[in-house]
């Protein structure tokens, strides 16, 4: 079953862990001094924030949470459908996890990432630009590798 994923940059982790918290009525299931994440159930989202560098500040970007490699091959499949650059990022670390995914943007550059996650990590993981999908996106933002540059200008 599948889970909307949304991850949203803050400017101050403990304040914002308090009022989404309380917004949902469920404590973080993954805490951080500098990211924090519900996996809720109703609704059906994983909702996380980060502070610091890792994010742009406010809608950083959302995503598509699969549970199985033959899900992760089904949206796959829509993303190459969607008639747009596809990133295919295969295995990372990201946001204290380990995960498989890939990054498009829609016309008007809302970035949105394909996962599957498989394991814990210990760090949070690289922080590349978002911005060679999108010129939306910040400069300083996890968790989509750079673009090749030949195809930053694709999307704009």
């Amino acid at each position: 079953m599948k889970r909307l994923h949304v991850h949203v940059g803050v400017n101050d982790i403990d304040q914002s862990i308090g009022f989404y918290s309380t917004l949902f009525g469920a404590e973080p299931t993954v805490v951080k001094s500098d990211y924090a994440k519900w996996m809720l159930d109703d609704p059906r989202v994983n909702f996380a924030i980060s502070a610091g560098n890792h994010a742009a500040k406010g809608i950083e970007h959302l995503g598509i949470q699969v549970e199985s490699q033959d899900e992760l091959a089904e949206v796959y499949g829509r993303l190459k459908a969607a008639n747009r650059p596809v990133l295919e990022e295969g295995a990372t670390t990201c946001c204290y996890a380990k995960s498989e995914k890939s990054w498009i943007a829609d016309p008007q550059g809302v970035v949105w990432e394909a996962f599957f996650t498989n394991g814990a990590a210990t760090v949070y993981g690289d922080s590349p630009a978002l911005s060679a999908l999108s010129p939306n996106a910040a400069e300083a933002n996890c968790c989509a590798p750079a673009l090749p540059t030949k195809q930053a200008s694709c999307c704009g």
